[in-house]
């Protein structure tokens, strides 16, 4: 798969989203237990095509690399990436990735009454009020998170 980086900042670098390769991995339909073990499956003939099942809208849909700890407390980390989709509605309540006065950020959207507000999950960081005075583009919307534990 190559992705043809689009933007790079100090909080995410953003890149497209090539959907026209298919890479079918093995797929445990059955679930993996978290407690006690299950039985060792000896064959896996079901597959997964990640290309299939994450990305909904490939012609709006782009990859953000995330730079820093805002949003921690969602579960995002440094270094995740995000699949984010240009083509979803923004409300409140979803994390976006948000172009305001000339920089990329990912922060959660409160919406109130009229005023919208980018919110951090994390307590080191300061909520931000947009005013009159910001420039703001919603970019897209988070729809999954993919994390290294590596």
């Amino acid at each position: 798969m190559t992705a043809l980086k689009l933007h790079s900042g100090n909080i995410i670098d953003i890149f497209s989203a090539d959907t026209e390769t298919e890479l079918k991995l093995p797929f445990v339909d059955e679930g993996i237990s978290a407690g006690f073990p299950s039985p060792a499956l000896d064959f896996l003939d079901l597959t997964i095509d990640l290309n299939k099942h994450l990305i909904k809208h490939p012609s709006s849909t782009f990859y953000g690399r995330v730079k820093g700890f805002s949003l921690k407390n969602a579960g995002i980390s440094d270094n995740d990436l995000l699949i984010i989709d240009r083509s979803i509605e923004p409300t409140n309540g979803k994390i976006a990735v948000c172009y305001i006065d000339g920089e990329f950020t990912a922060k959660r959207l409160k919406v109130e009454k009229k005023q919208v507000w980018l919110m951090p999950e994390n307590e080191d960081y300061q909520p931000i009020k947009i005013t009159e005075d910001n420039e703001l583009i919603i970019w897209g919307i988070v729809t999954h998170v993919i994390k290294s534990f590596l």
